[in-house]
């Protein structure tokens, strides 16, 4: 392009202006390192509320959690506290009345107030009425049974002029098993003693010689067991005798000073105690336990009741109770001058008491037995076992479970205990021997752990399941709705950082700044909120286009810099030039040649300053200070000189 106006053929001319106390010249080599300007950097409110953000986020999360932990517990804590609640009330509601209903004998009316009132109280109505009821039935049956063969023994003994103790009962086999099949016993074990006085002893070892082999094959044919009656006497000691701890336990003749209470007959015909002999004929006084009954019976001429061991020398050893019944001399119960000539015994299974005393579907209730006579629980037979005087039972529905040796009730329920007395014998302790404890069994019945997880329902994990469900809905309706929130900030944030590099373009990163710090303390005295991103369009206001401002009304930024070096840059030329070209081709060179100086600049750390035409206005030394600026200047002059040879040259031929 050859004309009188071409630019290419010309230099570019740079002024410097140094304004410095010092030479800035001083100890410059062509070595110094370039001064490069920082990359872009976002601002510092939007790092700072990306921050407070996220720690909001963050807070609201853990006072969520929080919140759901909290809700959660106390729902389940208080769903439980009051299960427990229901369980306490049905336990001890109405518990005096049931007792004070059974002492009066009003047993069907309190069960079911009792069922109807409190659950457990009328599981405990129906066990103490119940069982009670089966005691009392079994003390009449066998007062009966007693009567019957007092009056059979003397209408026989009428006629053969024959009196106790000589005299067997006839088919005592079949009448003991009449009086077990019309008690419910499972099981019993029935025994006759006859009253033998020392002067009859001998007379008395030949009757039963006698009458012994005579019931064994009555007792053969009617329980038809596997040995014969022959084979049962010639394992029967056939006089009166005991079991003589100084001779290994052998079976010795009594010689004892005081009336015998030898055994005459016995229901079912069977070997006790593991022993290889029969019991016939043994001396119930050195039985410990019965023999105390025995002599209570006979003094107060009433039936008692004890505890006792059964099955005892087998692993089937379990307690049970012991009822002595005596018998009269006469039929006349309420003959004042009657004797007691002979006893009726039976021993049965606590278990019988218990069984079938609930429906099915009642369960879990402890029912505790004791003695109130330590001395009479112990039933030591041929060096046996021995009983306790305290036995634990389980009741569930029809069904008795036998526990233990002990009291072995849950001590967390002593608070919901029910008792009453187990068979009231009216006995007078004044008609005993002085010393002599009266034998009274009392029932102490309590609730198990089984009947309270009975009232204990899923009701508390699911009350908490819906709560922590709610919570979990809330925590992802707030995740999806800070997802959307999330989104519109990126878009947002996205185009204000465009908006930011432009900023950052025109204004150093220092000055940039420091004038959104000041466009946020303006904001914060509009509204009293810190500046927010949605507030950034407001923000441009800081450059004051309109020219009808001072940054938002703000006190305008003017800093001295003592040590500065303006670099002024013009094209020779230029306006004869561009006088005869397109506008396109005059922006062409324009946008060309200052964006080099730009890039030029950015890594000098050269501030730009403004272009007006032709003219390219930089400083360095400001913002930031900078120890050698006019060294730096003129490295960024010549740089540019060099750039500006390299474009003209390539623009030559386009332009």
């Amino acid at each position: 392009m050859g004309d009188d106006h071409s630019i290419f053929s010309k230099k570019s001319s740079f002024t410097l202006f140094s304004n410095s106390s010092s030479n800035p010249f001083t100890d410059s080599t062509s070595n110094d390192p370039i001064h490069r300007r920082e990359p872009y950097q976002p601002p510092e409110v939007a790092k700072r509320e990306e921050a407070n953000i996220r720690r909001a986020k963050i807070l609201v999360v853990f006072i969520i959690i929080l919140a759901a932990t909290a809700v959660g517990a106390s729902t389940y804590l208080l769903v439980k506290d009051q299960e427990k609640t229901n369980f306490e009330n049905q336990v001890r509601k109405n518990n005096l009345y049931c007792i004070a209903q059974l002492s009066s004998g009003d047993d069907i009316l309190t069960m079911v107030l009792a069922s109807y009132d409190g659950q457990f109280a009328g599981y405990a109505s129906e066990i103490l009425t119940l069982s009670g009821q089966k005691a009392d039935q079994l003390f009449s049956a066998l007062d009966a049974f007693s009567v019957s063969i007092a009056s059979q023994a003397i209408s026989e003994n009428a006629l053969r002029n024959t009196s106790w103790p000589f005299y067997a009962v006839p088919d005592w086999s079949i009448k003991a098993q009449g009086l077990a099949q019309l008690t419910g016993v499972s099981e019993p074990d029935l025994v006759l003693f006859s009253i033998v006085q020392v002067d009859e002893r001998d007379e008395f070892n030949e009757f039963a010689t006698q009458a012994v082999p005579k019931w064994y094959q009555e007792s053969v044919e009617n329980e038809k067991p596997e040995m014969t009656a022959n084979e049962f006497w010639q394992r029967t000691v056939p006089f009166i005798h005991f079991f003589d701890p100084e001779n290994n336990f052998q079976p010795s003749p009594d010689p004892g000073n005081s009336d015998f209470l030898p055994v005459l007959h016995f229901y079912p015909l069977r070997f006790h105690a593991g022993l290889p002999i029969l019991p016939t004929l043994f001396n119930a006084v050195h039985a410990t336990g019965s023999d105390v009954l025995l002599n209570i019976s006979r003094t107060i001429r009433r039936p008692v009741m004890g505890f006792t061991v059964l099955d005892v020398g087998t692993d089937a050893a379990t307690p049970g109770s012991f009822i002595v019944h005596p018998i009269y001399d006469t039929a006349d119960s309420d003959a004042e001058d009657r004797e007691v000539v002979a006893f009726t015994g039976i021993r049965l299974h606590w278990l019988d008491y218990f069984k079938n005393v609930l429906t099915d579907g009642e369960f879990g209730v402890i029912l505790v037995l004791k003695s109130a006579c330590p001395n009479l629980c112990t039933f030591e037979q041929h060096g046996g076992a021995s009983a306790s005087s305290v036995v634990t039972y389980r009741i569930d529905g029809q069904t008795a479970e036998y526990l233990g040796d002990s009291d072995l009730h849950n001590p967390k329920y002593d608070g919901m205990e029910i008792t009453d007395v187990f068979v009231d014998l009216g006995i007078d302790e004044s008609e005993l021997p002085k010393g002599t404890c009266v034998p009274t069994l009392t029932l102490h019945v309590y609730p198990s752990e089984d009947l309270e997880q009975s009232f204990q329902t899923s009701n508390a994990i699911q009350y908490t399941g819906v709560v922590a469900a709610s919570f979990i809905f809330t925590s992802l309706v707030f995740l999806l709705y800070d997802y959307f929130v999330r989104r519109r900030q990126t878009i947002v944030m996205e185009r204000i950082m465009r908006q930011d590099k432009i900023v950052a373009n025109v204004f150093p990163t220092v000055i940039r700044d420091r004038l959104y710090q000041s466009q946020e303390k303006q904001q914060q005295r509009r509204g009293g909120r810190h500046f927010e991103h949605g507030d950034f369009n407001d923000s441009l206001d800081i450059l004051d286009i309109d020219g009808d401002s001072n940054i938002s009304g703000s006190s305008p930024m003017a800093d001295l810099f003592p040590s500065v070096t303006v670099v002024f840059a013009d094209i020779a030329g230029f306006t004869a030039w561009s006088s005869a070209r397109e506008p396109h081709q005059v922006f062409v060179l324009l946008e060309t040649i200052y964006g080099a100086f730009d890039k030029i600049a950015y890594r000098h750390n050269v501030f730009k300053v403004e272009t007006v035409g032709d003219c390219y206005v930089s400083a360095v030394g400001l913002p930031e200070p900078v120890d050698k600026h006019a060294v730096v200047a003129c490295k960024f002059a010549r740089a540019c000189k060099m750039k500006m040879k390299e474009i003209t040259l390539k623009l030559e031929v386009s332009l």
